[in-house]
């Protein structure tokens, strides 16, 4: 497996609206997507492009929500993952298990539409990890 490049870090938020502020006015962002939902994922996200990566901002959709345990530790919200691009996503699940690292469920189609998984931060130096197949367009 070769690990690929740092694609975005993923911010959770209470709030987009409020997030996106922050990173418009206070940060300089310009150039924020639409937020959208991603009801598989239990998640609505909106992206800020920067010039090496994305930040994925993470709001709860529903009540099922992954992000509602990590905004109850921590209810002003903060970095909840990184994700890192690879060439073959049944490759790297297969060489993560093959290290002993527990993958987080199966491939799935991501917010990018291209198949992620994640790895347990217990077995990535306390950093939930999320792995995702380099999107064909580069994006």
């Amino acid at each position: 497996m070769k690990l690929g490049r740092l694609n975005h870090v993923g911010v959770a938020t209470p709030s987009i609206a409020d997030s996106i502020t922050l990173y418009r006015e206070t940060m300089g962002a310009v150039a924020i997507g639409e937020p959208f939902d991603l009801p598989a994922q239990g998640v609505k996200v909106c992206f800020v492009d920067t010039p090496n990566a994305q930040i994925e901002l993470i709001e709860p959709l529903g009540d099922a929500s992954p992000i509602h345990g990590f905004l109850a530790k921590n209810p002003g919200g903060g970095q909840h993952h990184l994700c890192y691009e690879v060439p073959d996503i049944n490759e790297a699940k297969a060489w993560f298990e093959a290290k002993g690292a527990r993958v987080l469920g199966e491939p799935r189609i991501g917010a990018h539409g291209t198949m992620i998984f994640f790895v347990h931060p217990k077995d990535m130096g306390g950093v939930l990890t999320e792995i995702m197949e380099t999107p064909k367009d580069g994006h």
